[in-house]
């Protein structure tokens, strides 16, 4: 059973940082914890829209005893680069995110603070499928944590939240009522790139993961997106899950301790 892990009073030390992906300089924010031990250590990948580096998340992590690093989407407050709000979901532009993440992971395992912590990727719904990419392409990240993540292609994502609507609540659809909805066949554009699959990436992968849904998700297909974690588990990975049955796609708040457990329990014992 997952228990609430005590929440420390001192304040996270907030360090600034810039660094380097793709030509562009992006810059963030490490929230340190203070009067003790690092456990691990995160970079958060932002979901969907122009999104600024989130102190407040930083911080929650922090006092946990997990660093965390958080920064300014690309093109958005202070990093540099174009952001893409048209065509966030291309193949080019997943990858372009996940160079990103990667950078900022490297940028954290570097510091010498951690004192051997282990490092991973956090994040949330279209991090599902950037946080996979991203720990192919770094030697540095030991462990995933995301919420409302999408275990599936970018296209049936789509098929199924335009079906819902984007809309959560209870008795959400399955994916097959999405799919078996539509009057003509799904086209993915060749123009957008590669259809970004986050099973095949995921099953890369040999570090260990955990996946935290709400069954009141209408975002993404969560039936799918565990069919298909069940048949990464049965081909030998680590990949852990679990579904808060009244919470919907932004259910971070309400499951932010059963995160941090599974850290201690999984991630903290291995490094040791």
């Amino acid at each position: 059973m997952l228990t609430a892990s005590p929440v420390h009073a001192a304040q996270p030390r907030l360090q600034e940082v810039t660094f380097i992906s793709q030509g562009a300089t992006l810059a963030g924010s490490i929230a340190w914890p203070v009067d003790r031990p690092i456990t691990a250590a995160v970079v958060f990948i932002h979901g969907s829209g122009p999104q600024k580096r989130d102190l407040d998340l930083a911080r929650r992590f922090a006092e946990r005893g997990i660093a965390a690093l958080v920064y300014d989407k690309r093109g958005v407050a202070r990093s540099g680069g174009v952001y893409e709000g048209n065509q966030s979901v291309t193949g080019m532009n997943i990858a372009l995110l996940a160079d990103d993440a990667a950078a900022a992971l490297d940028v954290l395992a570097a510091s010498d603070a951690l004192g051997g912590a282990p490092v991973g990727l956090a994040g949330i719904s279209q991090a599902g499928w950037i946080a996979p990419l991203a720990a192919t392409r770094t030697r540095h990240a030991r462990f995933l944590l995301l919420w409302s993540a999408p275990v599936c292609k970018v296209s049936e994502e789509d098929i199924y939240s335009k079906y819902t609507a984007d809309t959560d609540g209870p008795d959400r659809p399955p994916y097959a009522a999405a799919l078996a909805a539509r009057t003509e066949p799904y086209v993915w554009p060749d123009f957008l790139g590669r259809d970004t699959d986050a099973a095949a990436d995921l099953a890369t992968l040999a570090i260990p993961g955990f996946f935290i849904y709400g069954g009141y998700d209408g975002s993404i297909p969560v039936d799918l997106s565990l069919r298909n974690l069940m048949a990464l588990r049965r081909a030998g990975h680590r990949f852990d899950y679990t579904v808060s049955s009244v919470q919907g796609h932004n259910n971070m708040t309400a499951t932010f301790d059963a995160a941090i457990e599974w850290i201690r329990q999984t991630v903290a014992p291995a490094a040791g």
